[in-house]
């Protein structure tokens, strides 16, 4: 299966210079959060395929204005020919009232509400998230753009073969966008957009 993977930012290359024969093939469109629902949209238009996404930090508004006819898939394993995706939006945070921050054991409590779900599903192939995992990604230093040590957990004990996530910007310095974790699941930061093949 051939995914599109986009997050935070809309490259010009598929909005204002869109061409069919760059997304030749792709099956299914993945949001790893932080991108307008109007962007959204236009690439479900413009590529002709479901899409299924996540919330990021800044994504408050697409609680009441989602992009039409994309699956949230925030808390669960959804199944697409045959491929199990599980969706873990957010970032870290604290802030009183914000809908897609998570302190580190808030998310674990996430992770542990999802157990029965993804032990009846067998596991799951695609972890999608807006924050990296910690050590793979994030940026040291920075609070808001720490990853979560219990991503790390997650992929040791069920081995997915990807796990896709957003929220550093290629653009914020010396970022590197695809880390081999020591599970075996390979991490790419889908800044931008990414065409993965699986």
């Amino acid at each position: 299966m051939k995914i599109l993977a986009v997050a935070d930012v809309e490259d010009r290359l598929l909005y204002d210079h869109f061409k069919k024969e760059r997304v030749e093939g792709v099956e299914l469109i993945v949001s790893c959060g932080d991108l307008r629902a109007d962007y959204l949209d236009f690439l479900m238009t413009m590529v002709n395929v479901p899409m299924i996404y996540v919330r990021g930090n800044h994504d408050d508004r697409l609680v009441s204005k989602p992009p039409l006819g994309a699956v949230c898939i925030e808390n669960k394993v959804y199944k697409y020919n045959g491929v199990r995706f599980l969706g873990l939006g957010g970032s870290v945070g604290s802030k009183p009232g914000a809908l897609n921050l998570y302190t580190e054991d808030q998310m674990n409590r996430r992770i542990m509400k999802m157990t029965p779900s993804i032990m009846l599903n067998g596991g799951f192939d695609i972890l999608v998230t807006h924050s990296p995992a910690k050590g793979y990604g994030d940026m040291k230093g920075s609070f808001s753009h720490q990853g979560y040590e219990c991503f790390n957990k997650l992929i040791n004990r069920y081995s997915p073969e990807y796990m896709l996530h957003g929220h550093v910007h290629d653009s914020y310095g010396n970022v590197k966008l695809y880390h081999d974790h020591e599970s075996g699941t390979k991490i790419v930061n889908c800044c931008g957009f990414k065409i993965i093949e699986i």
